[in-house]
């Protein structure tokens, strides 16, 4: 059985692209990630031994909006509790860190709900759904 350990900080732009994709999330580009990764609020990687397997961020303004994003765990150690322990580790800042009025929001895909509700998010629907909206490709 492996042994992991956790890293709070931010994966380097290599780590969480090849994280993205390994773990099936859509690729972002090394631009995109350059620009996104220094305005991480907290972000917590999974090591087994010196390779990074797994991670999980907080982004936001760091008072009144927050958001749970790119939890991902290579496909050969899913299944291993990992994505708890990255869920605990952010639970965990969010709990010391987000101000009483504070909002912390997710998009929960697919099963990834149940996770999410261990830690007390709810659905907002119907009151609220989610929405994106994406540039057009040039």
């Amino acid at each position: 059985m492996s042994s992991y350990t956790y890293l709070l900080e931010t994966p380097s732009i290599d780590t969480y692209r090849a994280l993205r994709t390994g773990s099936g999330l859509s690729a972002k580009s090394a631009a995109a990630a350059s620009r996104g990764l220094p305005n991480t609020l907290f972000a917590v990687q999974v090591l087994c031994g010196d390779e990074v397997v797994g991670m999980g961020r907080v982004i936001g303004d760091g008072g009144t909006a927050f958001q749970v994003v790119d939890i991902a765990v290579l496909g050969a150690h899913q299944g291993r509790g990992l994505g708890k322990g990255i869920m605990r580790e952010i639970a965990a800042w969010l709990w010391r860190e987000v101000p009483e009025s504070g909002y912390v929001s997710l998009i929960a895909d697919g099963k990834a709900q149940e996770l999410y509700a261990q830690y007390g998010f709810v659905p907002t629907a119907p009151a609220s759904i989610g929405m994106c909206w994406r540039p057009e490709p040039a």
